[in-house]
């Protein structure tokens, strides 16, 4: 069992009993840790200790309810807890492909490609010359994606760069002034519909959440909840592209493409962002 593992076993046992304040002994027994190896685990993972991490939670489902009436959540762009932005979130780029990109297939390209260790599991990051172009919590088929998309590419497995890519997009606490950053540029291949859709997720900002509609009005189209709903989902580049902040206009969580438990992991972890 993985970290993240054990993070998400101790989430899901929070979300079944989040009215009974599960304790750090009780929290232990379920991941089979002692109390004190799961509180290193906690700050390790997110900064802050078990207790500060479920009254994080705790706060996030009671948010969720109070917004459960709402026909638009914009009251939760404005009430989020945010955390001091990361470095991604301060300097982050994002470029669609061409037409004439898509139709060669990345010929005369490599992509270096490579399995790393995040916070929230195993991932596959993929870089060509134009910029991360997949971030992906299911490495197996990611790696067909590539080839499927790129078909006239040279891919080149590269750990090593994958883990360096992976330490800079989880860094949580900026060591330059922004204005000192160099942009982590994003590569993406999408419908022009898709890319303007991932371009307003990228404004909304860390540690807060806005709903479908609400979305579907930032990119000028209020009754394409649906469409927008499709085009989040087919988002190549996980977690930078933060699809994750997105839930339904009830409040409810909403899907995920990597799983209900990791999604409401990276909301709690930015909204515990320090």
């Amino acid at each position: 069992m993985t970290d993240y593992d054990r993070i998400a076993a101790v989430i899901r046992y929070v979300d079944a009993h989040r009215l009974e304040q599960p304790g750090l002994n009780t929290l232990a027994e379920q991941v089979g840790l002692s109390s004190s190896h799961l509180h290193r685990l906690f700050v390790r993972w997110a900064g802050l200790t078990p207790k500060e991490f479920l009254q994080s939670l705790t706060l996030s489902c009671a948010k969720e309810r109070l917004l459960a009436g709402n026909s638009v959540l914009e009251s939760a762009l404005e009430a989020g807890l945010s955390g001091p932005g990361r470095l991604h979130d301060l300097c982050i780029k994002l470029e669609s492909a061409t037409p004439g990109e898509i139709k060669n297939g990345g010929s005369g390209w490599v992509i270096h490609a490579g399995c790393a260790d995040s916070p929230f599991g195993p991932c596959l990051i993929a870089e060509s010359p134009r910029g991360i172009c997949h971030l992906s919590f299911d490495p197996a088929p990611a790696w067909n994606y590539l080839q499927t998309i790129w078909p006239n590419a040279e891919l080149v497995r590269d750990d090593q760069r994958a883990a360096a890519l992976c330490a800079r997009m989880f860094h949580r606490q900026p060591t330059e002034a922004p204005s000192s950053l160099q942009p982590m540029k994003l590569f993406v291949r999408g419908t022009a519909f898709q890319v303007v859709v991932w371009q307003a997720l990228l404004r909304i900002p860390e540690g807060r959440l806005a709903s479908y509609g609400h979305l579907a009005k930032a990119v000028g189209n209020p009754r394409a909840s649906r469409a927008v709903g499709t085009a989040i989902g087919n988002n190549p580049v996980a977690f930078l592209i933060p699809c994750h902040r997105i839930i339904r206009e009830t409040g409810a969580l909403g899907g995920y493409r990597w799983g209900p438990i990791r999604k409401k992991a990276i909301q709690a972890w930015e909204m515990t962002g320090r």
